[in-house]
């Protein structure tokens, strides 16, 4: 084991080893510019040191160590003099064949003076010694973890906000982690336990890894290839554990900091089997496990709005087999209430909604496949809907957008026609009805449309993505209804879903588009005149059908999600605002997810997604959390034979930047990572 601070007061970290095997610590003095000096020895005598910690035993300013040893069941506290030496190991007592494993230090009874607990591995039991005014301590007070519990290792924190430091451990044996709750009195509460199922945890830190300033816990795990997070509730309570992936089947220690300056708690993980260090970058976004309500047959659109006017979002769905929209009402905790269907025409394909006849009630209108038309149904404000009024469209209308198209300030229709390959525009008289129909060329089998300023010159244009000809057409408006010949654009293998937004904070809208052949979504990013970048591809699940945007992280970078109908998921692509993003992250769903809408379903100001799910004939809703989501972003492999035990991290040569450092059993040495 191994452990940073500052052991001669020159103001630079220095490092300190528990020397398992040949009984002793060894000190190694920092220069403050990432090297160190050669190890200053201090014998233990014939313990087997096997943990280590430092701290301020005697409170004169001069940083003290403890070790745990594991070969005559004790704890030894060296004290530091002036000179930077240090006093004979003065030992206390664990308990018959207890074999401390871990140690940590605090004040658990608020008297100014630090304590210390022991995790005794072979008795089951955790030992508290409560520090004196006279640099002693008292004699241990025992805790017991449960039978063949195996208490491996020992962090403390606050967990329940009343001002006394809790305890938590890895009891490796029973395959749970335990909490000890301060009751305040130099007593603590009964065991809390959370099951980690078959593996069997290890190592533990401390941190909020989701800024809710709220403890939460993190473990490595032995026998499963991953970590996990327990995220705290600030009661004491704590989350079932969410596992992240390592790739080792033998993460032995665990560190955290923040090693990308961006705010957030990352981990550093410590793989004895393969021999790296994982590094999991926190980010504080992430999804709940999704919950589902049944629709109709064979739903196949969605889109989210207020149509009662209680301040909830709602949900509205097109049926494309039964023939009707679904709107299920939103209680404004993320749940919603069971379906109200509404007839429309045959073989609804897309739904939108605005409000058409400017009584600021939401009204609805869907595409329909099968019978070449829109349904127009006005909404009363009080989540019940007028009986649909149908306008005719080109051939297979699959998908519907809505705007102002000649700035009268009444809401129009556009539509994109599958096999008359053209989009529809119906202009508004802004009382709930409809001018007839006037068309536009577009590409071979539009399949999505969407609107934007794509030129900067406040008239709304119309994009299209055209699945047989792979490209996306550009249509741009000239303010009064009409637009000019489409110009063209490539993208994948089969687009099928369009949307816009501006990724790069230019002020210039880009697009994405999901394709279903080629597994992807294509970035094109706009020049402001209605021209467009190549595209860039990023992958998603298997067979993309609908692509949304929205900021899932709060970093006021705009992010991608996409629907995949055959992975059954959906991907979320992180924005870095300089329109590139990250690697998807899924989230399972229902079964051939194929439309998604996005909106904060619960008034936590936070964007959640909705996903329509056709072959399983219901709504997924996923509710983001600010709890602790962490992404597995890099791993380092100090070289052959290092038989990594341990790491601890800290700024080692004073560039503000977290270093690494490592303990090596295989080599017998240290190894250190200065960040970059």
């Amino acid at each position: 084991m191994v452990t940073v601070g500052d052991f001669n007061n020159d103001s630079h970290l220095d490092i300190a080893v528990a020397n398992f095997g040949t009984n002793n610590v060894g000190i190694f003095h920092g220069s403050g510019n990432g090297s160190f000096a050669s190890q200053i020895e201090l014998s233990t005598g014939s313990f087997r040191p096997i943990a280590i910690i430092g701290g301020y035993f005697n409170n004169d300013t001069l940083l003290d160590i403890v070790t745990a040893n594991y070969g005559n069941h004790s704890i030894s506290i060296l004290y530091q003099y002036e000179n930077g030496s240090f006093s004979p190991p003065i030992t206390y007592p664990t308990g018959y064949d207890s074999f401390p494993s871990s140690l940590a230090a605090g004040d658990f009874n608020n008297d100014n003076y630090l304590d210390l607990v022991i995790a005794n591995y072979g008795t089951n039991n955790v030992g508290v010694l409560f520090g004196n005014s006279n640099s002693t301590f008292a004699k241990q007070i025992i805790i017991s973890t449960g039978i063949n519990s195996q208490p491996y290792s020992i962090v403390v924190g606050h967990f329940n906000a009343d001002n006394f430091l809790d305890i938590a451990i890895t009891n490796s044996g029973s395959h749970k982690v335990g909490v000890l709750l301060n009751n305040g009195n130099e007593t603590f509460a009964n065991q809390a336990i959370y099951s980690i199922n078959s593996a069997s945890p290890y190592a533990i830190g401390v941190g909020d890894f989701n800024q809710d300033n709220r403890s939460d816990i993190v473990i490595t795990n032995i026998g499963i290839d991953n970590i996990g997070v327990l995220l705290g509730y600030g009661n004491g309570d704590f989350d079932n554990p969410i596992m992240y992936s390592t790739g080792s089947s033998s993460s032995i220690s665990v560190a955290v900091g923040d090693f990308n300056k961006d705010h957030r708690l990352d981990i550093a993980v410590v793989n004895n089997d393969t021999g790296a260090i994982d590094i999991l970058f926190g980010r504080y976004e992430g999804f709940q496990t999704q919950a589902r309500y049944s629709a109709g047959s064979n739903p196949i659109s969605v889109a989210i709005g207020d149509f009662n006017n209680d301040n909830r979002l709602d949900m509205v769905v097109a049926n494309s087999r039964s023939d009707d929209v679904s709107v299920f009402f939103g209680y404004g905790n993320g749940s919603f209430e069971n379906q109200t269907s509404y007839l429309v025409g045959s073989y609804p394909q897309s739904v939108a909604i605005g409000d058409f006849n400017n009584d600021t009630r939401l009204d609805i209108v869907v595409a329909n496949l099968y019978s070449n038309d829109v349904s127009v149904l006005l909404g009363y404000g009080n989540g019940s809907f007028e009986n649909q009024t149908r306008y005719s469209t080109g051939s297979y209308p699959i998908s519907v957008a809505i705007g102002d198209f000649n700035n009268d300030t009444r809401l129009d229709i556009v539509v994109a026609n599958y096999y008359s390959n053209d989009v529809s525009v119906l202009l508004g008289y802004g009382n709930g009805s409809f001018e007839n129909q006037t068309r536009c060329l577009a590409g071979s089998y539009p399949q999505s449309v969407a609107i934007g300023d794509f030129n900067n010159d406040t008239r709304l244009d119309i994009v299209v993505v055209n699945s047989l000809s792979k490209c996306v057409s550009v249509l741009i408006g000239y303010g009064n209804g009409s637009f000019e010949n489409q110009t063209r654009c490539l993208a994948g293998s089969y687009p099928i879903s369009v949307a816009i937004g501006d990724f790069n904070n230019d002020t210039r809208l880009d697009i994405v588009v999901a394709s279903s052949y080629s597994n992807d979504v294509s970035v094109l990013l706009g020049y402001g005149n209605g021209s467009f970048e190549n595209q860039t591809k990023y992958l998603a699940g298997s067979y993309p059908q609908s692509v949304a945007i929205g900021d899932f992280n709060n970093d006021t970078r705009l992010d991608i999600v996409v629907a995949n109908l055959y992975s059954n998921d959906v991907s979320v692509l992180f924005g870095y605002g300089n329109g590139s993003f990250e690697n998807q992250t899924r989230y399972s769903t229902g079964s051939y997810s194929i439309s998604v809408a996005i909106g904060d379903v619960n008034n936590d100001t936070r964007l959640d997604i909705v996903v329509v799910n056709s072959l399983s004939n219901d709504v997924s809703v996923l509710l983001q959390y600010n709890r602790g989501a962490i992404t597995y972003e890099m791993s380092l492999a100090p070289g052959g034979g290092s038989n990594l035990r341990c790491v601890v991290i800290g700024n080692l040569n004073n560039d503000n930047n977290l270093d690494i450092v490592l303990a090596n059993y295989g080599t017998n040495n240290l190894g250190v990572l200065c960040g970059m």
